[in-house]
């Protein structure tokens, strides 16, 4: 199947303007300023509690915890394709990118033999580009079989507890994505990728992102906070100062009417213009700048070198997926 360019261009342009406008000088938004909505809850014995929006029950219906010394690969996956072919900035396996010890996971940023920067991206799903796009001996592409998702769901509270990346050059995210991700333009059938957490430069998270009709010419977005609807689209006045020595807690409540964000118990907005009604994987990622916009050269951002000389890395304690219940 032939890649489509344009679609290419407009997701690379899409996290090139999101990670510029990060990266600009400014004052983010200080965490105390937004209201306290969560209570604690533990329901995981000798784990730190989850932060769960007060006035509704729940009932834990997925987690990893990362204890044991090894990545559980009946959960997750690692993401190696961009448009069905080799992301030679994502790490493989062998690479050795990702630590679980101490009861959390380490996301490691790592400058490879050949010079090659790489930093892993995990999944417990699968995008169609994710699938490797394969040529016949008529010089026709074709894409393989997309393999079956390890975990999907739909609606409910989705948590990571995190230490962000302490090094500029790579950025953290966690977030969701379907399966069909931008097969029609209906967002409730083909699904909005859900960008719950994304920090694009140590110690400040940018607004919540909620991309949909795919990336290409019909792409739209939405964001938490909601201002981030009215032009400009993204200025980065509401970006969020957290510091990256402590664990973080990031939360979304994902109901049939809209999407409200929660960073460390706190209220950071609600957002319901549209909502996806599938359900979807769930991402844990890291991301080494300027190889998206430099895919054919594979050019890295200086400050790579720094980043991975000090072992940097982003650290999981745990993700957790919660159903509402009456």
């Amino acid at each position: 199947m032939p890649m489509n360019t344009s679609m290419l261009a407009a997701f690379a342009a899409l996290a090139a303007s999101a990670a510029g406008a990060a990266s600009a000088r400014r004052v983010p938004v200080s965490l105390d300023s937004l209201p306290v909505a969560c209570s604690a809850a533990s329901h995981v014995d000798g784990k730190a509690p989850s932060l769960l929006p007060e006035g509704r029950n729940f009932k834990l219906v997925w987690h990893d915890e990362f204890d044991g010394d090894a990545l559980d690969t009946s959960k997750w996956s690692f993401r190696t394709n961009f448009w069905g072919r080799p992301a030679h900035w994502f790490a493989k396996p062998e690479d050795g990118c990702v630590e679980v010890r101490d009861g959390t996971v380490r996301l490691k940023v790592k400058k490879l033999a050949n010079g090659q920067f790489v930093s892993p991206q995990l999944q417990t799903g699968e995008l169609l580009w994710d699938v490797p796009a394969l040529e016949n001996p008529k010089g026709f592409w074709y894409v393989g079989k997309q393999m079956k998702p390890k975990f999907v769901h739909k609606y409910g509270y989705y948590e990571c507890r995190c230490r962000l990346q302490r090094k500029p050059g790579w950025w953290s995210a966690f977030w969701m994505q379907t399966m069909m991700q931008g097969c029609c333009l209906d967002p409730g059938l083909a699904g909005i990728e859900q960008d719950i957490m994304e920090s694009f430069d140590p110690g400040e998270v940018i607004v919540s992102s909620y991309h949909l009709n795919g990336y290409g010419p019909d792409y739209r977005s939405f964001h938490i906070p909601a201002e981030y609807d009215r032009p400009p689209v993204f200025d980065g006045k509401l970006n969020l100062a957290l510091d990256t020595e402590n664990f973080h807690t990031f939360g979304l409540l994902w109901e049939p009417d809209g999407y409200s964000i929660y960073v460390d118990g706190r209220f950071r907005g609600k957002n319901g213009k549209y909502v996806s009604h599938v359900p979807e994987f769930l991402l844990i990622s890291t991301e080494c700048k300027s190889y998206r916009k430099n895919r054919m050269t594979g050019s890295a951002d200086p400050q790579l070198e720094a980043a991975a000389a000090a072992g940097d890395d982003f650290e999981v304690d745990y993700v957790r997926v919660y159903d509402v219940v009456p």
